[in-house]
């Protein structure tokens, strides 16, 4: 593999959990560019004489998850499942306000990892319901600031299974 690009999405998951599989094209890392301010001179009327950084740029993917199997449905919106382990018949959404949070990483294709140690899942079904098209739950992934202080996310070579 050539670590120099970064492509694909090969799985992703919450926890242990793989979410399932994600619309084609629907994966868009979002976030917000750094945020700065320009000190200006009187005297230096053609460029800022200092830039201050006063905010890093941060990523906030979206995604639409199209396998809406129970447990994936219970993974991204919470609620309850029906029945037992191994043999769920049903969900029942969320009855009270939904925080669903945790350790979550994205394999490439490319053959590394992003591990983001704190991301919290905003999600709701949404699509159409047609018989030319799936129905999706549209996810926002916000990425927070670790428990530890470490880093928000980190991307490395994927371990290798074996």
């Amino acid at each position: 593999m050539n670590k120099n690009f970064i492509y694909g999405i090969a799985a992703v998951k919450f926890g242990t959990a793989v979410i399932g599989y994600i619309e084609k094209g629907s994966w868009d890392w979002g976030g917000t560019k750094p945020e700065t301010i320009d000190v200006e001179a009187e005297q230096v009327p053609d460029a800022p004489v200092l830039t201050l950084v006063q905010k890093n740029g941060q990523i906030s993917p979206t995604f639409n998850l199209i396998q809406l199997d129970y447990e994936n449905l219970h993974n991204v919106l919470g609620g309850e499942l029906v029945g037992s382990e191994g043999n769920y018949t049903g969900w029942k959404a969320p009855t009270n306000l939904v925080e669903k949070s945790g350790k979550w990483t994205i394999d490439f294709v490319s053959g590394q990892t992003m591990t983001i140690a704190n991301g919290t899942i905003l999600a709701n079904l949404g699509g159409k319901l047609t018989l030319t098209e799936v129905s999706k739950v549209e996810c926002q992934l916000k990425v927070n600031k670790p428990a530890d202080g470490g880093a928000p996310y980190e991307i490395n070579n994927t371990p290798s299974e074996g």
